[in-house]
């Protein structure tokens, strides 16, 4: 295979909400982007950004209300800060891992923005659920507020569209680097003229890791989670999804057979990789089984 590049998303299970559990967790990581470098893939990393935007999030907005001069931080600037405090981390640890094989190879994050509609339907019903949890008190003065309801704050999850410092990554890719961008789905921004603003949502990271894939034609997308295989549920049995082919996913998204917040985004990025080009693999499976599914041992497989 002349084309050994992987894209991998790394689900929550990769971090954590406390600094020093986080270090701990990237740990994991680390070593499966390891084990795919020593199967001498260019490796492309995403990864997810949950609890700790949240996190980062209700911190700004604790500062801002401490302090009547500051404002509360964009959702954008939110995102921003996860990706270099995530990326930080993450990219300390692989590098680590590396050298603990013998391998030098240069590990850079970027600071990614994607670009979203802005007449995306996700801004009409927001979906994404952020932040602490508020008192009734707290919670009426943010039903106030646009994309926000009840006693957690919910945003928008729009589709991306383009990335812009995709030449950036192709570079680094193309100079035998491993690189890490687009975390937590990247930071959704609009089009002004020659500016871009940043929109008020976090895109779904899986869909953006099928984006990031794709545009660099990437061979196989990997996406890591906590088990081995989706699975569904047919009569009242659990059946682990192995081996399927992109018909076969296409007549299960369209049965209903997927969570829409869990397992339904995965699989539905994973297909439109798989479509959008040839010879092209996209394999769920478990952070910890990364090497056995880039072998095609483990994992729901669809090609």
């Amino acid at each position: 295979m002349n084309n050994k590049k992987v894209v991998v998303a790394l689900g929550r299970n990769a971090f954590s909400e406390s600094f020093p559990k986080q270090q701990e967790r990237v740990k994991a990581a680390a070593k499966a982007i390891a084990d795919l470098v020593e199967e001498k893939y260019e490796v492309i990393i995403t990864h997810s950004n949950g609890p700790q935007v949240g996190m980062i999030q209700t911190a700004m907005t604790e500062y801002s209300r401490l302090d009547e001069e500051r404002t509360v931080a964009p959702m954008s600037i939110c995102g921003a800060m996860s990706q270099g405090y995530i990326g930080f981390d993450l990219q300390n640890a692989i590098r680590t891992e590396l050298l603990s094989r013998g391998i030098y190879k240069p590990v850079s994050t970027i600071i990614t923005q994607v670009r979203v509609d802005p007449f995306d339907r996700a801004f009409n019903a927001p979906s994404k659920v952020i932040g602490r949890l508020m008192t009734k008190e707290e919670a009426d003065n943010e039903k106030k507020k646009e994309g926000e309801d009840g006693y957690r704050r919910i945003i928008a999850s729009p589709k991306p569209i383009d990335i812009y410092e995709i030449d950036a990554i192709k570079a680094l890719v193309d100079a035998h680097q491993l690189v890490i961008a687009a975390g937590g789905g990247g930071i959704p921004v609009l089009e002004q003229r020659t500016g871009l603003k940043g929109a008020s949502g976090i895109i779904e990271k899986d869909y953006t890791a099928a984006k990031l894939a794709d545009m660099l034609d990437a061979s196989a997308l990997m996406i890591l989670t906590s088990s081995d295989y989706l699975t569904i549920e047919k009569n009242g049995v659990t059946e682990e999804l192995k081996e399927i082919s992109t018909d076969e996913a296409e007549k299960l998204i369209a049965d209903g057979y997927f969570d829409p917040v869990t397992s339904l985004p995965k699989i539905d990025a994973s297909l439109s990789f798989v479509l959008a080009g040839k010879d092209r693999t996209a394999i769920i499976t478990n952070l910890d089984k990364a090497k056995a599914g880039i072998k095609g041992k483990v994992g729901t497989i669809i090609q």
